[in-house]
Order: C-alpha cells, then structure tokens, then sequence
C-alpha cells in the first residue's frame, strides 16, 4: 500500500465515514474546534492514518472514536461505521445522556393554553374542590 493511500484528509474522512452531512460542514467543525485529532485541535486538509483517536463533539453529544478504516468515498451506513471504533466509556455516556433528555422531554409540559383533554381536567378539578 502506497503513503498517499494511507493518509487521507480528515475533513473528507469525516464526511465518508457519516459524521457530518457535507464535508463543508466537517469543515466548519473543525475550524470551529468541535473535532479533536490525539488531543489536538487539526486543521481541515490534516491528514488522518488508521490508529489515530478522535474526539467530535456533535449538539450535545460527544464522541471519541478511534480511525479503523481509510475511505475517500461516501458509502452506506454499514460501510460507514466500519470505519471507526467507538470507545466503550464515550457510548454509555451518550446513552445515558440520550436517556436523560427523553426524561426530560416527557416530563415537561408544552406551556399555552390547555387542549380539550386538559380542560376537561380543569374543569373536574374545580367541581371537586
């Protein structure tokens, strides 16, 4: 295997391997400090080899992974996450934060006006008392 063919650019990885949706946007990212390479803040064209750790941060997710696969095109999803390892800490924290966030989402009450099951709450509650 030649050296250019086990280099490839990481704002191009990133966008094969499904991390973000255009390789415009990887680029943002990374220019915006959300991708880390070993501990370091890269620039887009920094070139990615098998072995290296990332660490992207996604919203409110973060991810650190470890570069498994070389890939310049974009393929399927299947193709795709065999590129990358997840590392086992970083997947039980995103889960426990996904967790939490859907928690959240159903305890929390839309605020306006109420709807007619609602009402229909108010109303017996108000006769009761």
């Amino acid at each position: 295997m030649t050296e250019a063919a086990q280099k490839l650019r990481l704002d191009k990885w990133l966008w094969a391997a499904r991390f973000f949706k255009t390789r415009a946007l990887a680029t943002e990212a990374i220019n915006g400090g959300h991708v880390q390479l070993n501990g370091h803040r890269p620039k887009p064209a920094r070139a990615l080899q098998v072995g290296d750790e990332l660490e992207i941060v996604r919203g409110q997710e973060r991810l650190r992974i470890r570069v498994l696969g070389l890939s310049e095109r974009r393929g399927p999803a299947v193709q795709a996450q065999q590129l990358y390892e997840e590392d086992e800490a970083s997947r039980r924290q995103r889960e426990q934060q996904a967790e939490l966030r859907k928690l959240e989402a159903a305890g929390v009450q839309p605020g306006g006006r109420p709807d007619k099951k609602g009402r229909r709450q108010i109303h017996r509650f108000k006769q009761l008392t």
